[in-house]
């Protein structure tokens, strides 16, 4: 079921509940009124049977006449009943009578006006006092005008309410196609937005408001286009620098085993010739490592997340370095905390130990032959691990494009290398609700910083 039409049952449920609760109200309301107007008429007629039969002889001849009028107004069926004190009957028909229960006579001979029932009649029974004593008036008639008008009435409200919910589903689904109206524009307008076409956007002001929650969507569907746009262009220009990469030194490898199969040649100059495609072939693999690591980071799998302490996790790091180079690492350790759980974090520890080999990897390789200082400091909450070397050093406005993969900056391109590592370990350290932050001077120096939270 579409939204549009859930809309408009929804609207005509409600609406057609509170319309039902109305008019079955004001049905019962006029039902009751009706019962109470048809029980005064019963009494009206059971105090004028009274006068007529009873005291006919000490009224007033004007005053007799006036209830003998209004006692010819008889109503539908009618019957009249009169007994005394004790329950006999003083005036009875033989041929028509109303069944009246011992225990309501005993209850109107008390002062009590009692209402019953005795099959299609409704009656009524009062007491009477006069000069020779008190007598029990019973008026009972069939309420066929009152039946009637009630009838008439259900059907009446009947017909309006389904005539009500007719006009009330044509009004609410055309307000629902109005009000979803921008949504179907927003969403024409997407499906013409195609991989190719990611620059466009959406219209924010398709519903005619900057701020109600179409506009709101449109934003966010924006926003996500500017993602999309983003990882669209990443993916293209990785694909084209991996293949630039690859390409070169697969090239080499292919030159490599043309010149050797050039024409024969001495043992040892294959084995020489064998010793660089060796070379160039361990240099590609380790490339393709880094491509594949790269896209690995690219997706955090927390089956694959443990308990970590970032001491060892740093020490691990240094350990990995090879041994001349590791002569060259200074670490020292801030103030931390007594408790070594708190140095904790929850992570992934190929992962981050990759990223800080690749850390130490290029703090060793541009700063050869001068030293690396390794820091470790514990804030509350963080952990801050601090690379400095006294390199070659980053000009400022590479400083932000040595994160893009494969990026090189002017002064590095002559040392071996690829331009992952640094893009591998901030993606790393970010899967990690980390930040890895740089800072250098042209010819002095970088310091990398790791900001890493703590469990």
């Amino acid at each position: 079921m579409t939204i549009r039409n859930r809309l408009t049952w929804l609207f005509v449920a409600m609406v057609a509940i509170i319309l039902l609760a109305v008019l079955t109200t004001a049905f019962a309301l006029q039902y009751d009124y009706g019962q109470r107007e048809f029980r005064d008429r019963l009494r009206d007629r059971a105090e004028v049977a009274a006068f007529i039969f009873l005291e006919k002889d000490e009224l007033h001849d004007d005053t007799f006449r006036e209830f003998q009028e209004r006692y010819q107004r008889t109503l539908t069926g009618e019957i009249i009943q009169i007994y005394d004190a004790k329950g006999k009957p003083r005036f009875l028909r033989e041929d028509l009578r109303l069944e009246v229960p011992p225990q309501v006579l005993a209850r109107i001979v008390l002062g009590e006006e009692v209402y019953f029932e005795d099959g299609s009649r409704q009656a009524v029974g009062v007491l009477h006092h006069d000069n020779q004593g008190s007598y029990v008036v019973v008026a009972g008639a069939e309420n066929v005008y009152g039946r009637a008008r009630m009838q008439y009435l259900a059907t009446i409200l009947t017909g309006v309410f389904v005539a009500s919910l007719l006009v009330i589903y044509g009004v609410g689904r055309l307000f629902a196609g109005r009000a979803l109206a921008p949504i179907a524009a927003l969403n024409d307008e997407m499906e013409r937005i195609s991989a190719y076409e990611l620059h466009r956007r959406v219209n924010t002001g398709v519903s005619g408001s900057q701020r109600d929650e179409i506009a709101r969507l449109a934003g966010t569907f924006n926003r996500l286009l500017d993602r999309l746009e983003g990882s669209f262009a990443a993916q293209r220009a990785f694909v084209s620098n991996a293949s630039h990469e690859l390409r070169t030194p697969l090239a080499a490898c292919i030159g490599e085993v043309q010149l050797a199969l050039a024409r024969d040649r001495e043992p040892a100059a294959y084995r020489a010739a064998f010793r660089e495609l060796l070379a160039d072939l361990t240099q590609f693999k380790a490339l393709i490592t880094h491509l594949l690591e790269l896209a690995q980071a690219e997706v955090r799998l927390p089956e694959q997340e443990e308990g970590l302490r970032v001491d060892e996790l740093l020490s691990e790091a240094c350990a990995a370095v090879p041994p001349e180079l590791r002569a060259r690492l200074m670490l020292r350790t801030g103030q931390l905390p007594h408790e070594p759980e708190q140095l904790e974090l929850s992570g992934n520890r190929a992962l981050l130990g990759r990223a800080l080999g690749n850390l130490l990897e290029n703090a060793l390789k541009y700063s050869a032959p001068h030293p690396v200082a390794v820091s470790l400091a514990y804030e509350p909450g963080q952990v801050r691990v601090s690379i400095r070397d006294q390199g070659v050093g980053i000009a400022e406005e590479e400083l932000t494009r040595v994160f893009q993969p494969f990026y090189r900056a002017a002064n590095a391109r002559d040392v071996a290398g690829h331009g992952v590592g640094l893009p591998l370990a901030r993606k790393i350290i970010e899967q990690h609700g980390g930040q890895l932050h740089l800072t250098s001077r042209l010819g002095h120096g970088t310091e990398a910083v790791v900001v890493l939270p703590t469990a």
